[in-house]
Parts: C-alpha cells; sequence; structure tokens
C-alpha cells in the first residue's frame, strides 16, 4: 500500500465497495478498497470452474445475470468505456414446468400477446392487464433506489420535511393503486395469482421470475413484493424489468467498476483480509488486518453484510448490546445454492421449439408448481433438501465464446430452496448427494447434462459464506422481507448508511435497497458520507487537517 494514512478505507472489493470507492476518490479523498479474495469484485466475478478438469472453462461463480445494475452507474463510472458490454436477454424469462412445456416471457408486447393468444387465450388479458399495472407500480417504486430512506427517528421540523420528501415521492400514486402498492408489499405471490390467472404454467412462469433468492414459498406472506422488485429499471437506460447477459461474465462489471476506481485514484489491494475496525476516540479510525498490520484511515466504509461488520468487525464493547442483538436478530439463513458444469456438448432443452435461436436456448428455467415451491420451502424450513428444486440455468457460452473452448460449454445453475443448517447432517456429507439429485434433475428435461459433464462445482449456502465472506451464505446481505426494507434495513433507526459509530459507514447490499448487482447501496452511501462532510466539522478535520 502506497499511504500509512488514507481518507476512507473501504472493506471488501464488491460491486458496491468499488461503487463507492469511485464516487469518495472523484470528490477529493484518498480511498484504500481492501478485499479478502485474490480477486475483486465479490460475488460478481468471473472464474474458472476447475483449472485441472476444463482449463479456459469461465462462468460468473455466484451473481450470474445482470438486471437492476443502475444507469446513473453505468453512466458516471462511464463503464462502457472501461470494456463493459451487455446483451439483452429475449425472452427475459422461460420456465420449464414440471410436465415439460416451455414457456416464454417475451418482453415484446405483441410476442407475448401471440403466445397467450395460443397458449392459454381465458387468461391473454388478464395476463397483459396485470403486467401493465405491474410495471405501474414498480416505477412508482424506482425513485426510491437511488437516495436514503427518511429517518423516522428523525423529530422536529426536520424529521417532518423528511417524512414529506419521501411522501412526495408518491404523489403520482391513484387512490387505486395506493392499496394495491400496500398489497404488494404485504401480500402472497400465490394467493395473487390464483385470484388473477387460471393457467397453472402461466403462474409458474411468473413464479420464475419472483423469488430468487428469498425466504418464503409463494403462499408465505411478503412474497408478492418479490414481483414487483425484478420490474424495476436497470441498464444504461433504465428498462423496466430489463435482464441481460453479460458479455465476460459478471466479473466483467466489476473489472470495469475496478478500472474506473484506479482511473480516479483509488488504490485496490486484493488478498488482505481485514480483521477488525479500530476505535479511537468512539470514532472509526481505521483497520486492523488479519495479519495484526493497521491502516489508519479517517472513515471506513464497510461493503460487508450488517451482521459481519457490527457482531465480527466492530469491537464487541463498542456497540450497544441492544444494538447488537437487533442486528444478531436480522434474518439471512441464505436459502439458495449455485452449481456450476462444464461439458462437452451443448445442453439443449428436449421440448425446445426448433427454431430457437442461442439467445432462447441460453436461458431457462426449471420452477415447480405453487404448490411445490410452497413444499420445497417447508423441506428448506426442517432442515431438509426436497426431492424437486427450483434450478435457474443459464448457458452463457452460447452467446459469448471468450467463456469456453470450442467443442466446451459451461452452463452455472442457481438452485433455490436449500436449507443453510441441514437437520441431523451437514453439507461435507450431503454435498455428493444434492450434486447426483441435481444433474439428474436437469438430465430429466436437457439430457445432455446427464452424458457430458466434464468438470461440476457446487456451492452450497455454506460455501457461499466461506467463499465470499457472506453471513450464512445470503446473497442479499439479508432476507428482502417487508420487515427489512428501506428504512428497516439493515435495522430501524440506521438505515442511512451511518453506523452508530462516528465515521463508520455501510454501502452494501445489507442497506438500502438491498440486494442484486445494482450499485445503488454504494452510490447511496457515498452521497451520505459526502453529505456527512460538508456539515460535520469533525469529520472534515479528521480528513483534511
Amino acid at each position: 500500500m502506497k499511504a500509512k494514512r488514507y481518507d476512507a478505507a473501504v472493506i471488501g472489493g464488491g460491486h458496491n465497495g468499488l461503487t463507492a470507492a469511485f464516487y469518495l476518490a472523484r470528490a477529493g479523498l484518498s480511498v484504500v478498497v481492501l478485499e479478502r479474495r485474490d480477486v475483486l469484485g465479490g460475488c460478481a466475478v468471473t472464474e474458472e470452474i476447475d483449472a485441472a478438469k476444463a482449463p479456459g472453462c469461465r462462468v460468473s461463480t455466484a451473481s450470474y445475470m445482470a438486471s437492476m445494475l443502475r444507469p446513473e452507474v453505468i453512466r458516471d463510472l462511464a463503464l462502457d468505456t472501461h470494456g463493459l458490454r451487455m446483451v439483452a436477454a429475449e425472452p427475459t424469462v422461460q420456465a420449464v414446468t414440471p410436465d415439460g412445456t416451455v414457456l416464454p416471457w417475451w418482453s415484446d408486447h405483441a410476442r407475448m400477446r401471440a403466445l397467450l393468444e395460443r397458449f392459454a387465450p381465458a387468461d391473454c388479458e388478464r395476463f397483459l392487464a396485470m403486467e401493465g399495472r405491474l410495471a405501474g407500480l414498480a416505477r412508482h417504486l424506482e425513485p426510491l433506489f437511488m437516495q436514503a430512506p427518511p429517518d423516522m427517528e428523525r423529530e422536529g421540523l426536520a424529521g417532518l420535511a423528511d417524512l414529506l420528501g419521501f411522501a412526495l415521492r408518491f404523489r403520482g400514486l391513484s387512490n387505486r393503486e395506493i392499496p394495491e402498492l400496500i398489497a404488494f408489499a404485504t401480500g402472497s405471490l400465490g394467493e395473487f395469482l390464483d385470484r388473477t390467472l387460471v393457467s397453472p404454467h402461466l403462474k409458474s412462469l411468473i413464479l420464475a421470475n419472483s423469488l430468487y433468492g428469498k425466504h418464503g414459498g409463494p403462499y408465505d406472506p411478503g412474497t408478492l413484493f418479490g414481483l414487483l422488485f425484478h420490474l424495476l429499471g436497470g441498464g444504461a437506460e433504465s428498462k423496466q424489468g430489463f435482464v441481460c447477459h453479460v458479455m465476460g461474465g459478471m466479473g466483467a462489471i466489476t473489472q470495469a467498476m475496478a478500472a474506473a476506481c484506479r482511473g480516479a485514484g483509488v488504490e485496490l489491494v486484493t488478498g488482505t483480509e481485514v480483521g477488525e475496525v479500530r476505535i479511537a476516540g468512539g470514532r472509526a479510525a481505521g483497520v486492523t488486518l488479519a495479519d495484526g498490520s493497521t491502516i489508519d484511515a479517517g472513515l471506513v466504509v464497510s461493503n460487508a453484510d450488517p451482521k459481519r461488520t457490527y457482531l465480527k468487525l466492530v469491537p464487541a464493547d463498542a456497540l450497544d448490546p441492544e444494538f447488537r442483538a437487533r442486528v444478531a436478530g436480522i434474518k439471512m439463513d441464505g436459502p439458495c445454492g449455485k452449481f456450476n458444469l462444464v461439458l462437452s456438448e451443448e445442453p439443449r432443452l428436449e421440448n425446445e421449439e426448433p427454431d430457437s435461436d442461442a439467445l432462447r436456448r441460453a436461458q431457462f428455467t426449471l420452477v415447480p408448481w405453487l404448490d411445490s415451491a410452497q413444499a420445497a420451502y417447508g423441506e428448506m424450513r426442517r432442515g431438509r433438501i426436497a426431492e424437486e428444486l427450483w434450478i435457474d440455468c443459464l448457458v452463457p457460452s452460447l452467446i459469448d465464446d471468450s467463456l469456453a473452448p470450442q467443442g466446451r460449454h459451461v452452463m452455472t445453475c442457481f438452485v433455490q430452496y436449500l436449507p443453510y443448517a441441514l437437520a441431523g447432517s451437514d453439507w461435507s456429507l450431503e454435498r455428493d448427494r444434492l450434486q447426483a439429485q441435481l444433474i439428474r434433475q436437469i438430465a430429466r428435461f436437457v439430457p445432455a447434462v446427464g452424458r457430458s459433464v466434464i468438470a461440476q462445482r457446487l456451492y452450497t449456502p455454506a460455501d457461499l459464506e466461506a467463499t465470499f465472506g457472506i453471513t450464512e451464505g445470503n446473497i442479499f446481505h439479508g432476507d428482502l422481507r417487508p420487515d427489512q426494507l428501506f428504512f428497516m434495513r439493515p435495522v430501524p433507526g440506521y438505515a442511512r448508511y451511518a453506523a452508530p459509530i462516528p465515521a463508520l459507514y455501510l454501502c452494501g447490499a445489507g442497506t438500502h435497497p438491498g440486494g442484486g448487482v445494482t450499485g445503488a447501496p454504494g452510490h447511496n452511501a457515498a452521497r451520505r458520507i459526502l453529505a456527512d462532510l460538508k456539515r460535520d466539522r469533525a469529520l472534515r478535520r479528521r480528513l483534511f487537517s
């Protein structure tokens, strides 16, 4: 490291940490990013699956598609000039139901209407009307992404102004939309779909785009919000429901961010684990590394999740015990895993349409019926692995030949629902059985998977925790549920990125607006820090004296 003291030390080189670091450096601060792994990017990385068995075969190890990357972040960091290239997915979702039916969700309205008129004419108008209502509600939520939530514990005129500013964001809501938005924030996805549609296939198609990485079966309260969440805008043009393949894998996003950071003067250090946030005079004063060395900093920004930050990195005696108890109560225990494969032949769906192009063949979800999804979640809650799992599959090598040499394909599978802690067993005993189960289930619909596996790598929830440092393997740094969103994320009273300890901030997915590769938490945290520097003389003195 070049300097012994920095204005800001960022813990974790994931996409939000890099985003925050860029904005702070652009404002003139000296910034160092400290990443425990040997590669930057956090969960958004592109890596070889098995260098010994399949050299040159790379895949997005954890996060695997981009859908809500904020246009402000793309523009400000000039990610396109640093090599980022994204190809819109079409269809945005393709469900394979248990009976083998293959059903796409086209973003083109006319194409989707034609499909519905042929496949489920009774539901055609209902589905399209529902899609329009959802898009309208999502538009009202989108502006909230790029600002801190209101301070619900702030009193007086300042607190009133905060609440008024928040309320004004909803001034375009009609009288009919207000109860709809409340219902979507608290309701059950399954009950909503049962009220709205007849076709079980269409219900499963919608399910396939709704509950990624979340706790709750489709009939649990609070699961309806996930449908709105995935219809928020993303990409350079902030297109609603935008889903894209990233050329070079998800690591291309964070590598472009890293290049932007270097251009702004950020120092990026890998293979360097932070052991503790140093507290001096009641304020964050830098970090102590795992090897015992120290780095002084005027402020510390943690891209780690709230539990890891507050319960492991901050000394216990620096926080109020009641606050620590509230953090310990954040719902985590990640319900998903990742399964990456190298294959010797293209994995094609047995029932795919003959004229399917590579873009369509590259993406499909083996999704259960609603009742089966609810049962699978129930098994997960009991610490067991359901017989039929929800598996979202991507074959990126079909559209990006840089990921695998000729004659090879890479396939990455997001698996839900998996228990973080197994009842009466542990993952070292169940890993092989789950891998065999996943191969067997996928091969029912994609026969090539049953005969062409060259290499495979499974990441259980426990593996995600160990590899990426995310507590309990939760990809969102805390479940996306109504009581853990907006001004309650990560905990009420501390949802505006600043910690109870002065000069310590959070910038990761455990803060508003939550998970996904958006860059919004990093952007918002940097704005909060820079605003604090303007009004906090003591903080300014620490940085610029």
